[in-house]
């Protein structure tokens, strides 16, 4: 098996795939609706395979294009009506491209089809005498031209994918996302000659790393056409030496950024913040994303640096993920910036495990009187954190859920003499507000427990414990209500607190239960898991005896009188 693709023809789906044995390949045709399967053979060609396979179909014939061993398309036309299932067809070939460019041959991994005039090719450049060149290429058909051409110094992965006017490939260890358009097909537009052809309003998502300053002058809004380099089949040479100079209204941001570099922080941070205000769809998150690392390229250099006001007006404002801005959160964490990093956590869907990890142990690292000069967003832990903090004193005997700590301790036959004034665990919270509040910032966060178990096992013994002291506290105060929800906004659900809670002692159990502050933490958690179990088991009884209580109503004669006594057991 080889290669698969699906299309719509109407509203009947069609899969078509090819093969290969013993050196001949074959393509099959099935229509799922009517179950019939056609089987055709590809004519062989002498010297050469095919490599890889794309089509697609238009009035009732599908035209599959083969890239061959030998650097050349064919184009083989496969009709969808055949009135013999059994018969074997031999399908014919014709060139439809030649990859090569004054004596200089292009050796293809992959290639799309952009429309019914261009292609896109994925390989490396063979020009006599100098080394291979991996590049991202689109020829014209019609006239047997390259038109464009990307230099990938630092690899591929040899495939290639095309969707709504993007390209989708690996350059090293990085998805690039460029996007292309390609003109009418025309000889003028063949040649190069093409009017306008240079000032293309299509940026180029080059990559989701940090961009040097030079890159930005490449990666955003390339100056030349559809965001790669221009070449011509006849001339093959580079025509960086030769672009005009752009003029100051019409700078790419890349170009205008390369300009800044040397500004003053007031006219940097200005000139920054039109260039936000002007951004125009569908170019605004690749023109955010470079304005960030700017300011992160600055920050480098210039330690003293840090827009810790404008940063965090981008992040609260602008949809953003950590991908667009990979160095933000590691510059914030160097600065111990927690209100940044707080909203990152909210906002960002892509965050590593590992700087996840690094935010949750600044955050328990820092003490709570740092944290009371610093401005955090306590609006998830507000509603439920402040009363708890004015109400120190007597605590009147509340039964959560069914669960008395009093009558528990009886049954377990532990007598431990009860003070309403101490700090039990569970009663209050072991951290501060502003602490409290970024903790839930990093329970929200998204993970994968295989990518987070290694990092949470570096955690400190006596941080880890003071994160379990909350995550119980936590626990306790969704028990209380019946809904278990915590009240305020983003404030973490009692699933989010039971996955961490687990994931923590799956990192550290070994090592808590040596700790002597931590073993009355983990009897009281087992304790009170143990009553939430026996008091939910209870519930499901009784929701079991109203089920038969409604299935009896039903059936009950409604005109006659009767007195009946359920008894639950």
């Amino acid at each position: 098996f080889r290669w698969s693709e699906a299309f719509m023809e109407g509203q009947q789906p069609i899969l078509i795939f090819a093969t290969e044995k013993d050196e001949d390949f074959f393509v099959y045709v099935q229509k799922l609706k009517t179950n019939s399967l056609h089987k055709y053979k590809l004519e062989q060609q002498e010297l050469s395979k095919p490599l890889s396979f794309t089509a697609y179909i238009k009035n009732q014939i599908i035209t599959l294009l083969c890239l061959y061993s030998n650097y050349s398309v064919y184009k083989v036309l496969v009709p969808l009506q055949q009135n013999n299932e059994e018969e074997e067809q031999i399908l014919s070939k014709s060139l439809l491209l030649n990859l090569s460019v004054s004596g200089s041959v292009l050796k293809a991994s992959s290639f799309v089809v952009l429309d019914k005039d261009h292609v896109a090719v994925l390989g490396s450049l063979a020009v006599p005498g100098e080394e291979p060149k991996e590049c991202l290429t689109i020829w014209n058909t019609k006239f047997q031209t390259m038109q464009t051409s990307k230099e990938l110094p630092l690899g591929t992965s040899g495939q290639l994918w095309c969707y709504e006017e993007k390209f989708f490939f690996t350059h090293g260890k990085v998805l690039t996302v460029t996007m292309y358009k390609c003109e009418t097909s025309s000889l003028a537009a063949a040649v190069g000659k093409l009017k306008h052809s240079q000032t293309s309003d299509v940026s180029s998502f080059v990559n989701w790393n940090t961009l040097g300053d030079e890159e930005l002058v490449v990666s955003v809004q390339s100056q030349q056409s559809v965001a790669l380099r221009s070449e011509s089949r006849m001339t093959l040479r580079s025509k960086r030496n030769t672009v005009a100079k752009a003029q100051p209204d019409t700078l790419s941001v890349g170009q205008l950024l390369l300009n800044l570099k040397d500004a003053s922080t007031t006219v940097f941070e200005e000139e920054l913040r039109q260039l936000i205000s002007k951004a125009q769809m569908p170019d605004v998150q690749a023109t955010i994303g470079c304005v960030i690392t700017a300011l992160i390229n600055r920050c480098k250099t210039n330690p003293n640096y840090y827009p810790r006001n404008f940063l965090l007006q981008i992040v609260q404002t602008r949809d953003l993920s950590y991908s667009l801005c990979p160095d933000l959160m590691a510059v914030a964490l160097e600065k111990k910036d927690v209100h940044l990093l707080q909203t990152c956590l909210e906002r960002f869907p892509d965050i590593p495990e590992e700087i996840t990890y690094a935010c949750l142990k600044l955050f328990l690292s820092i003490s709570e009187d740092s944290l009371q000069r610093t401005d955090v967003n306590l609006e998830s832990v507000i509603c439920y954190i402040d009363m708890e903090l004015n109400n120190k004193g007597v605590k009147t005997e509340i039964v959560e859920n069914g669960f008395n700590a009093e009558l528990e301790q009886h049954r377990c036959d532990t007598k431990i003499q009860k003070q309403t004034h101490q700090m039990t665990d569970g009663e209050f919270c072991p951290v501060g507000p502003q602490k409290a509040a970024l903790l839930n910032a990093v329970l929200h966060s998204a993970y994968t427990e295989m990518f987070l178990l290694p990092h949470l096992k570096n955690l400190p013994a006596q941080q880890a414990v003071l994160f379990l002291r909350y995550l119980y506290y936590l626990y306790v105060k969704c028990s209380e209500k019946i809904n278990t929800a915590l009240p305020g906004l983003h404030s973490p659900t009692v699933n989010q607190i039971m996955d961490w809670m687990c994931l923590l002692l799956d990192a550290h159990f070994t090592v808590m239960v040596m700790l002597p502050e931590a073993k009355e933490l983990l009897s009281n958690l087992h304790k009170f898991v143990r009553a939430q179990v026996r008091f939910y088991s209870e519930l499901n009884k009784i929701e079991g005896s109203l089920r038969e209580l409604q299935r009896l109503n039903h059936q009950r004669d409604f005109q006659t009188y009767s007195i009946e006594v359920l008894e639950l057991i």
